[in-house]
């Protein structure tokens, strides 16, 4: 079984051309995002792109996104607002809209390759809270757990929720990936609480250990994608 193109350890996809997954959120002065929905809006549009037809078979995204997946799987969020989100927007890609927030993400592009618009994005400025606590989730949902040992800024975990999302994605048969994808790609984000968190990553669900190329060490686990379909028995 080949390991996990989020494991730090170096293997064949180091020696692959390396691409990124490029996702802007937008972030208005007057209007940011909820933290919690920007990084459940990031995973959506995760799962989305993968699974536009664009992206599949002989579309005109399905070359950069096998090179894409055959490397490290990087993503980067940069933020937009006003004029410059307006230009990311006419860039091929999807805009995915949750209840404050608005991601757009684009075909992966080479490392060093970014469109002029996208390139003079800012990373850093992600720091985004919750107004209110986020709720309950019906335990049909499938939830993305954040570790509660990590900080990371909103962009670093919006693209480590994508991560999960993308983990559970692969895992799934193709059935479950197209009821999932039917009824929009449902999904939570929260953090674990710390008894939880040590349960979850010796459950066996999917579990993304950051490359560290970011913030974070290399090696830190960072996400689980609790998915329903991917639960181990009883």
């Amino acid at each position: 079984m080949n390991a996990s193109p989020f494991t730090p350890e170096a293997d064949v996809r180091d020696q692959a051309p390396q691409f990124v997954l490029p996702l802007v959120v937008r972030i208005e002065r007057a209007a940011p995002p909820a933290r919690t929905d920007a990084l459940e809006t990031a995973a959506r549009a995760v799962l989305l792109v993968l699974s536009d037809e664009r992206s599949l078979g002989d579309g005109e995204w399905a070359q950069v996104m096998r090179d894409w997946q055959d490397a490290r799987i990087r993503k980067v969020v940069r933020r937009a607002r006003g004029a410059e989100w307006r230009k990311a927007e006419a860039l091929p890609g999807i805009t995915v809209t949750g209840k404050s927030a608005e991601v757009r993400v684009f075909p992966p592009v080479p490392l060093d390759g970014w469109p002029k618009e996208l390139a003079k994005l800012q990373v850093s400025g992600t720091d985004l809270d919750d107004p209110e606590p986020p709720g309950d989730v019906d335990p049909g949902v499938p939830v993305l757990w954040m570790s509660p040992d990590l900080d990371m800024s909103a962009g670093k975990a919006m693209a480590q929720a994508g991560h999960g999302a993308q983990l559970a994605w692969w895992e799934l048969s193709e059935e479950q990936r197209t009821a999932w994808r039917d009824a929009g790609f449902p999904l939570a984000v929260r953090t674990a609480e710390p008894e939880r968190w040590r349960e979850l990553t010796s459950s066996g669900l999917p579990l993304v250990r950051d490359a560290g190329f970011t913030e974070i060490a290399p090696g830190s686990c960072t996400v689980v994608a609790d998915h329903p379909a991917l639960r181990p028995l009883p």
